[in-house]
């Protein structure tokens, strides 16, 4: 008797073509991670595209116009990559529930571009072969096929169409070929629905018959009722809450296989598996001797248990020496037109309370914070190298050895590295770790991971703390680079110990694909740099700008009578009088009442302590000399004293501001997101109280042990 049963092909949806005069087709890109969707995809729409976030979730969601051969616009959807539509992480439960319709913020998409990786694609094909169950128009993307040829795979496309029953067009989305081809099939009026038949294993195919009837029966249409039924086949928890009706049906059919010794998701994984395997088979030819590739050779060194680490360390090192090096004259640069900005203004407006407020809270506020852009902008660009080039796998593999050792692997190292740039695409980039207590150890601790915002902060107290004139680059960089290895550290101790308290489990194996060693395509890289860059002044134009307001109407008020000095205006205003409660917990730390301003507000964002220490500390007459060099905002943190007339910002005082911002929970944003990503204000709330409280133990350890040693 066979064990299997041919499946019948899903009927077409009565809804396609899409019928003339219709709106622009709408299609969604998927596809696995790492097989250029997002290359293809800019591409595509260039500068005409989107972001956002699914509602309820902080899934990215991107959406850009492309325009076919004929002019035609054409909406595209890039959905999170995925490797099955049985859905292990939030970002493939979106991509499934965007396909299935089940989002009512986004409408099901008319048509499917499915992106594969031609040098894998038996890999790929297993997506493809869940997306075609849906029996919507599909479109397949043969794309890296330049790779594909470098490692002596050939593919017979015209095959794989004929086996697919869909159009297939190979491409080279880093390079622009196959694009023309592509966009003249993205204009055509009429795609045919897929359809298609692969075998089901026999045990399994009455279950699918019956559960898809019942989805029938609940309002679904034919063809995707059949494609649900399978993805509720294959889990071993229904992908989302079914209808009771089908629930019953699915529970029936669970209880029969376990009193018959069946197995029925491992049974149809495997033979989706073994179908794809023998499509496979008929349409890819692959060399008996494969030769080494370049991307081979290079991992030999790259990833090697010691010459790895000592790659990965130079990566890391030129990037904080480039931070300083590239950004020091245009920071320059953007210092004096702030300086000017205010100059131009105080020339020109009468003396009076706008005016002030245009000077000493506007412009000293946001300029003294805008003023580090190139920093965030060179940060923000090696990063993407990093990830364009391929290098970002590999430091995450590079890792998983030490990550193991704290109770994760070196998935979550990925995210972590994002944090470098911001908390919350890192937070959010732990979606895709399938284990939900390491999903959540990563999200509590990847705070720690010093972020951009943190750059104006340490880069401002480096330079008061090493002036031109007493500190060499190396000098600088290496302490930059030290505050970066104590977050790193830190994150690392506390995932060990969450891992052995709260959220105690086994380490996971790690299972990543090394991706190949490309060229980075620059204008992906300049695209990601400059959005990003756009946020970051979106950001000091609206929260920097609202608080460095709100801080100059507290410094400002209740008015001393005139002539009074300002220190002692700042001192005698309401938030001078903030300041002084906080003094006393913060005092043994090293800080005083207007370090402590800067404290308070940077919850808002850390970056916002630049500008509120601009707006207290920024109150006498610009120093000349040697000071002027500095700038006047640093120069006035080498001038700010205590009451004894002892300097504040001592080289320890400096030291000990930096370590409380590698620690201190300084990002309201960051709390609210990982309240989304947990459900919960259990864990942000946690995560405020473990990392403050850990800032103030360090920092008063620190500062307290310097000062007894003499420091």
């Amino acid at each position: 008797m066979s064990s299997s049963s041919r499946a019948e092909p899903a009927p077409p949806p009565a809804a396609f073509p899409r019928p003339a005069g219709a709106g622009a087709p709408v299609y969604a890109l998927v596809g696995n991670p790492n097989c250029g969707k997002s290359t293809l995809f800019n591409a595509l729409t260039g500068l005409r595209q989107k972001v956002g976030n699914y509602a309820g979730v902080t899934v990215d969601k991107k959406v850009g116009t492309a325009y076919t051969r004929h002019g035609q616009a054409v909406t595209v959807i890039d959905l999170p990559g995925a490797f099955s539509l049985a859905a292990r992480s939030p970002d493939e439960a979106v991509t499934r529930d965007v396909l299935l319709g089940r989002r009512s913020d986004t409408p099901q998409p008319d048509r499917i571009l499915c992106v594969v990786d031609a040098a894998n694609l038996e890999r790929n094909l297993y997506l493809v072969h869940q997306v075609l169950d849906l029996g919507r128009p599909v479109l397949v993307v043969l794309n890296m096929m330049d790779l594909a040829a470098g490692h002596g795979i050939a593919i017979d496309a015209d095959a794989l169409g004929r086996e697919l029953g869909v159009p297939v067009l190979p491409c080279e989305a880093v390079n622009g070929r196959g694009l023309p081809e592509l966009k003249l099939a993205l204009g055509r009026s009429e795609i045919p629905p897929a359809r298609h038949a692969w075998e089901i294993p026999l045990p399994l195919a009455g279950a699918a018959a019956e559960l898809q009837e019942a989805l029938v029966r609940a309002g679904r249409g034919a063809s995707l009722a059949r494609a649900e039924a399978l993805l509720l086949l294959a889990e071993t928890s229904a992908p989302a809450r079914p209808a009771p009706a089908v629930a019953e049906i699915l529970e029936r059919w669970r209880t029969r296989w376990r009193v018959q010794g069946v197995d029925g998701p491992v049974q149809l994984v495997q033979a989706r598996y073994e179908a794809v395997a023998a499509l496979a088979g008929r349409v890819v030819r692959i060399p008996n001797s494969p030769s080494i590739t370049p991307s081979e050779r290079i991992d030999a060194v790259a990833i090697h248990p010691v010459w790895g680490w000592l790659v990965f360390g130079a990566v890391m090192a030129l990037l904080f020496l480039g931070i300083f090096t590239l950004a020091e004259i245009p920071m320059r640069w953007m210092g004096h037109a702030a300086d000017a900005a205010g100059g131009w203004l105080r020339g020109h407006m009468a003396p009076g309370d706008l005016r002030d407020l245009l000077t000493d809270g506007v412009i000293a506020g946001v300029g003294s914070v805008a003023a580090f852009l190139p920093q965030i902008l060179i940060l923000f660009f090696f990063i993407g190298l990093l990830e364009n080039t391929g290098y970002m796998a590999r430091a995450a593999f590079i890792m998983d050895r030490l990550m193991s050792r704290v109770g994760l692997n070196g998935k979550s190292f990925i995210p972590l590295l994002s944090s470098y740039a911001c908390a919350i695409p890192g937070i959010m980039a732990a979606r895709t770790i399938e284990e939900p207590k390491d999903r959540l150890t990563t999200i509590l601790v990847a705070p720690l991971m010093s972020c951009s915002a943190r750059l104006p902060v340490y880069f401002l107290l480096i330079a008061a703390l090493l002036p031109s004139d007493g500190g060499s680059l190396a000098a600088k960089a290496g302490l930059m680079l030290l505050m970066y290895l104590i977050g790193t550290g830190g994150a690392f101790g506390f995932a060990w110990l969450f891992k052995r308290t709260l959220l105690r489990g086994a380490v996971p194996p790690m299972v990543m694909e090394l991706p190949p060693y490309r060229l980075p395509r620059l204008s992906d890289v300049a695209r990601d740099m400059l959005t990003r860059a756009w946020m970051f002044l979106r950001q000091a134009g609206t929260v920097i700008l609202a608080f460095s307001v709100v801080l100059w109407f507290l410094s400002a008020y209740p008015k001393l009578p005139a002539g009074a000095p300002p220190a002692e205006q700042v001192a005698a205003s309401f938030a001078g009088r903030i300041g002084r409660m906080l003094e006393p917990a913060i005092r043994p730390l090293g800080f005083d009442w207007r370090i402590g301003i800067g404290l308070v507000s940077s919850m808002a964002a850390r970056e916002v302590f630049v500008s509120s220490t601009a707006v207290v500390f920024r109150t006498g007459d610009p120093p000349g000399g040697d000071e002027r060099a500095l700038g006047p905002l640093r120069a006035a943190l080498r001038r700010a004293r205590w009451p004894d007339g002892r300097p504040l910002f001592t080289p320890l005082a400096c030291l000990s501001l930096m370590l409380f911002y590698v620690f201190a929970m300084q990002c309201a944003s960051t709390l609210a997101v990982v309240r989304r990503e947990t459900g919960s204000w259990r864990w942000p709330a946690l995560q405020l109280a473990y990392l403050t409280g850990t800032a103030w133990l360090v920092c008063f350890a620190v500062y307290q042990t310097g000062r007894a040693l003499g420091f």
